[in-house]
């Protein structure tokens, strides 16, 4: 199985995901960048612009918010959207736990997402929704 068809494979298996067309699927894969990312790296730092966002495939990641552990998130959860969404600073940061693999989205290519693929924005708008109502995860 190739790397593309195994992203999708992936992808599907997420609950936020399953019910997305094949076309849908294949564009958020076409879209994302995958990566691979060592235990204790920095992906995304508080109080900075939104430029980028994950998906995490494998692996685990802690979020702290002014240096306290706020939340772990692991396979399936997005991570960087929400301050994409709401066009706001970071409020938290995010260091990987594990290694990780990820599928990583310049802002661009999330805000691409969000116009082109309505379910693509309705998952992601209501995990922003969820994070913000309770001071979450950015």
């Amino acid at each position: 199985m190739n790397e593309h068809a195994r992203l999708r494979q992936q992808l599907t298996a997420i609950d936020r995901f399953a019910g997305l067309s094949d076309a849908e699927i294949t564009a958020i894969v076409d879209n994302g960048t995958p990566v691979n990312v060592p235990a204790n790296w920095s992906l995304i730092w508080e109080k900075t612009p939104a430029d980028k966002a994950y998906i995490i495939l494998e692996g685990d990641v802690v979020v702290r918010r002014r240096g306290e552990e706020i939340a772990r998130l692991g396979p399936g959860d997005t991570v960087g959207e929400t301050a994409i969404v709401a066009n706001k600073l970071r409020n938290a940061s995010v260091v990987s736990v594990t290694p990780l693999k990820v599928l990583h989205f310049t802002s661009e290519a999330v805000q691409q997402l969000l116009a082109e693929v309505p379910t693509f924005r309705t998952a992601l708008e209501k995990t922003a929704d969820e994070r913000l109502g309770s001071t979450g995860p950015a």
